[in-house]
């Protein structure tokens, strides 16, 4: 596969809306995740990202995640993405991602900074929703 064609997933309400951009090189996630498998419901995307990984090496990559709301299930598929893209940061990639939150959310900025901890060679930006990145 070539991954030269968008990937996405429509947002329900337990499950959110997924955009992978082979144009501008960015994945998108946003709204709530608490899906009845977590595992199910990622695994495909998870695919999806490593395969463009894999096909596009050494370009800049960067995911803009903003959750409203994430059950722990979740959170694990969650640090499984982020530990994909550490990986291929490691592994040359430029990889950058942009956790998004509402500046009145301190819980999602807490996962934030949770999560900013595990990255030594992707670039992880806690940026307050209404603010530049």
């Amino acid at each position: 596969m070539t991954y030269d064609a968008p990937y996405t997933v429509e947002a329900t309400p337990r499950s959110p809306e997924i955009h992978l951009d082979p144009t501008s090189r960015t994945l998108g996630i946003s709204g709530e995740s608490y899906p009845e498998d977590a595992s199910a419901f990622y695994g495909p995307v998870f695919q999806e990202v490593k395969g463009f990984l894999n096909a596009r090496k050494g370009e800049l990559f960067t995911a803009n995640i903003r959750f409203v709301y994430f059950n722990s299930s979740s959170a694990k598929a969650i640090m499984n993405l982020f530990q994909m893209l550490e990986e291929a940061a490691e592994g040359g990639h430029s990889i950058v991602i942009n956790w998004y939150y509402d500046p009145d959310d301190d819980m999602m900025e807490e996962m934030g900074e949770d999560f900013a901890e595990d990255f030594e060679h992707a670039t992880f930006n806690l940026t307050p929703e209404g603010t530049v990145a």
